[in-house]
């Protein structure tokens, strides 16, 4: 499969580009909105072709997929236009702004014929896979979920200076920490308890941004359990997640942007149990790279396909409702 990336975010240039070199698969072209810089891009990641609008690369007629790190307020759009062009699409999380908006992309990508996914990566981690495959099969009755992302938002690589013009703070832009880093928080809760019947939340704007830096939610379930979940930018990064059942837990740390060079584990105890397991180090960006093709190829759903997005997205509205009115909502 040859990708062409839609913007030179550094998602993009860390580790969606690696990966894909990593893969069997290929990166044939790069777009920006600043030619030289898709130039530049290309030149250094010895990619084929660069364009300097989006459209253009839409219409280049060696390119089978493509991957979107826009910032989030553009991932709809250009998902729509990618799949107007017939092409397949792995989108940056969140697929869209809302839940309206993120059931029309994927009614759009359905009537074109297109697969599409959503870059929850830490999903096809093989750590991932096992905590989940536990709480669904050894864990008896989860009571509780608690799950966070959070890390200092800075613009300098010594953590001094604040950044005020990252798009991460950009309400025009569907920044937020909750839509940034908070998403992984309500999809881990979500994972092990599922839909919630209500939510609570409360945010922070320290940057007098208009974006919520941090955030704090409670998600409630007709049968007493509850998840907590916070995000924000203005802590040092913490990213866990903690599940609590009748017959025992599981807990992982360093949970959602893990590292790719160093061994992970999942700490658990159940009837009585004690376990600490132990994973090699994995790209878990290729593997969510490899799913996708083998989905495109197959034409089996992915696992953070569309109707996964907009159940995420479904939450993440209640919990920015909740925080605006100051009062429980219930999801719709």
């Amino acid at each position: 499969m040859e990708f062409g990336i839609i913007g030179t975010a550094g998602i993009a240039r860390k580790s969606v580009l690696p990966a894909i070199d990593a893969s069997e698969h290929a990166v044939g072209a790069v777009a920006s909105r600043d030619a030289e810089r898709a130039r530049a891009f290309a030149d250094e990641f010895d990619i084929p072709r660069s364009y300097g609008a989006y459209q253009e690369l839409l219409e280049d007629g060696g390119i089978d997929a493509v991957y979107i790190p826009l910032p989030n307020a553009a991932h709809a759009e250009w998902t729509i236009r990618a799949a107007d062009a017939g092409l397949d699409v792995l989108c940056e999380k969140p697929l869209a702004i809302d839940a309206d908006q993120a059931r029309d992309v994927a009614a759009h990508c359905e009537d074109r014929g297109v697969t599409l996914m959503e870059a929850f990566m830490y999903r096809y981690h093989p750590r991932t896979e096992r905590a989940i495959e536990l709480a669904r099969e050894e864990v008896a009755d989860v009571r509780s979920v608690s799950a966070a992302f959070k890390f200092p938002l800075f613009d300098d690589p010594d953590n001094v200076r604040l950044d005020p013009d990252n798009v991460r703070l950009d309400p025009d832009l569907a920044g937020g920490s909750l839509m940034d880093v908070g998403c992984y928080a309500v999809s881990a809760a979500r994972q092990f308890l599922g839909e919630p019947d209500r939510v609570y939340a409360h945010i922070h704007d320290s940057r007098g941004a208009g974006v919520d830096t941090e955030l704090a939610g409670i998600l409630e379930y007709d049968d007493g359990a509850s998840a907590r979940i916070a995000s924000g930018f203005d802590t040092q990064k913490v990213q866990r997640y903690r599940v609590e059942a009748a017959n025992g837990w599981l807990e992982v740390e360093d949970a959602f942007d893990a590292s790719l060079d160093e061994p992970l584990e999942l700490e658990y105890r159940i009837d009585g149990r004690h376990a600490v397991e132990t994973f090699d180090p994995v790209d878990h960006y290729r593997l969510q790279v490899e799913r996708f093709a083998d989905c495109v190829e197959s034409g089996a759903r992915a696992r953070t396909d569309a109707d996964e997005a907009v159940a995420n997205m479904r939450v993440i509205d209640a919990l920015y409702e909740s925080a605006e009115r100051g009062e429980l909502r219930a999801l719709p």
